[in-house]
């Protein structure tokens, strides 16, 4: 181990030094050095948070156990994250416990706000279904100093009460909120609305509307279309037409705040004359835009929202008029769009796209996009066209692939059998210093083997020993198979080559 030691070594040059490493346990020993190759250096909460996230993302749980435990010794001042990354760790492990045992231990370290930790344990505690455990987590810290806002973990309550279609419970929360000092924000609303109107409850949502106005539509916040639009299109499933158009008329009145000048463009009247529901659905949510003051809030939420449920040609009308308004289509829009087109399985749209649509609008794709349409292509078994938007990505200025790009370019060209391709988009992964995950090690040199390439699967695999990651006990089997066939293939050639001479 070769290491360029500064003169003055700090925490921040560190961490850069322990980035560099392939493999963690090689960082953690430098990590450690540190302090006796420097008497007067000390670690700091930075330093500690990336040590914990390198072992973290490669798997080295009691490893980043003790480094924990030693930032408590040192009692370093540390922020929230570093025990965020810590128990996402242990509970893509399957160690709760664990996880449950470190927020609790937090008041141990000196950290004095630990809102998002708080947060992110009783996450982890509803998707496992602990829902007992988080009820009593919460009501044990929710009136603590130490956390500053308990809005996200009520909204995470209702939300997973409403999936369960107990949208009555998640409304006594929602009214309990004012006890708990908490203000209801937009999501509050927009789930608590989603909840009631699938449960039938439209008298409850109505009221719920009515809150809403004097609460956070104060000042008429474009943003606001899609909960409202929510309680619109319920009513309209549920046959409730008339009683649509009346509450469309006082969401423009006092959810919108649209001048008389604005409000009376659209003739709402119109909707109780069309039989059609969905025609309907589309008048009113052509109401909520043009009836209101248009922004590029409203455009933007209504669209996205749309294509979040799949309805790209009803989208794709709001976006036509966003920019016949004047409107430039946000990222955030064209990402929906991509994503919707990709789960329609239409990727050849989705490539039009950035290739077309994205161009006429003068707006420059991101690596976020590229990877949406790429994940598109491989699911659809076009990893090779995949690759080659992977060279106009680095062409591209300012858009640098990153570290999930080179995954999805792998794992779709492994799916197709491809592991040639594979490899070499691997190798270019290793040159940016990014890091495959130990699965995608394995199945590569399984799949290198597979085909006959065993020198290839031996240099992958020293190449993961170098990273300190152990492969499955099938891919010994498979270079071991691979080999002993080269070796017997080679050995009949030999033997057959005298007799035919």
């Amino acid at each position: 181990m070769c290491i360029r030691w500064p003169r003055i070594l700090t925490p921040t040059d560190l961490s850069q030094i322990i980035r560099k490493q392939k493999n963690p346990l090689t960082a953690l020993q430098i990590f450690n050095e540190a302090k006796y190759m420097y008497p007067s250096y000390r670690h700091n909460g930075p330093v500690y948070q990336t040590m914990v996230g390198i072992l973290g993302n490669s798997g080295r749980i009691s490893e980043m156990k003790e480094v924990i435990n030693q930032m408590k010794n040192d009692s370093c001042e540390c922020k929230d994250s570093v025990f965020v990354a810590a128990m996402k760790t242990y509970a893509r492990a399957g160690l709760m416990d664990e996880a449950f045992s470190l927020f609790k231990n937090i008041p141990e370290f000196n950290c004095v706000n630990w809102t998002m930790s708080f947060n992110t344990i009783l996450q982890i505690m509803v998707n496992e279904l602990r829902f007992d455990d988080a009820r009593c987590l919460f009501l044990e810290n929710c009136c603590k100093w130490e956390v500053s806002s308990r809005i996200r973990s009520l909204n995470l309550f209702m939300s997973t009460l409403c999936e369960k279609g107990r949208s009555d419970v998640a409304l006594k929360i929602f009214l309990e909120m004012d006890y708990q000092g908490c203000c209801p924000d937009r999501e509050s609303y927009r789930i608590l609305m989603k909840g009631l109107c699938q449960d039938g409850r439209l008298n409850e949502g109505t009221h719920l509307l009515y809150s809403m106005f004097w609460r956070i539509s104060q000042k008429g916040s474009g943003e606001d279309v899609i909960i409202y639009r929510t309680l619109l299109d319920a009513l309209c499933d549920n046959g409730q037409v008339e009683e649509a158009i009346e509450v469309l008329g006082k969401i423009l009145r006092k959810g919108l705040k649209a001048p008389n000048r604005s409000r009376f463009r659209i003739d709402i009247t119109q909707c109780s004359n069309v039989q059609d529901v969905e025609a309907i659905k589309r008048l009113l949510n052509e109401a909520l835009i043009k009836g209101g003051i248009p922004s590029l809030a409203s455009f933007s939420a209504m669209a996205i929202d749309l294509y979040m449920e799949n309805k790209i040609t009803d989208a794709d009308k709001v976006v036509k008029e966003m920019q016949d308004t004047g409107f430039r289509p946000t990222l955030s829009v064209y990402e929906a769009k991509l994503a919707a087109l990709c789960r329609e399985s239409e990727v050849d749209e989705a490539v039009k796209v950035i290739e077309v649509e994205m161009v006429k609008a003068h707006c420059v794709p991101t690596v976020k996009l590229y990877n949406i349409v790429l994940r598109g292509l491989c699911d659809g078994g076009k990893s090779a066209l995949a690759v080659g938007y992977l060279r106009k990505m680095v062409k591209q200025v300012g858009c640098v692939p990153d570290k999930e790009t080179y995954d999805i370019l792998v794992d779709g060209l492994c799916l197709e059998g491809k592991f040639i391709e594979a490899n070499r988009v691997l190798e270019e992964m290793l040159i940016k210093s990014y890091w495959p995950c130990v699965d995608t090690f394995n199945i590569l040199i399984r799949g290198l083997c597979s085909v006959g390439r065993q020198y290839e699967g031996v240099m992958l695999l020293e190449e993961m020993i170098n990273q300190g990651k152990l492969p499955e006990k099938s891919v010994w089997n498979s270079l071991v198979t691979s080999l002993c066939s080269n070796i017997v293939n080679n050995y009949k050639i030999y033997t057959i080559m005298p007799m035919t001479s």
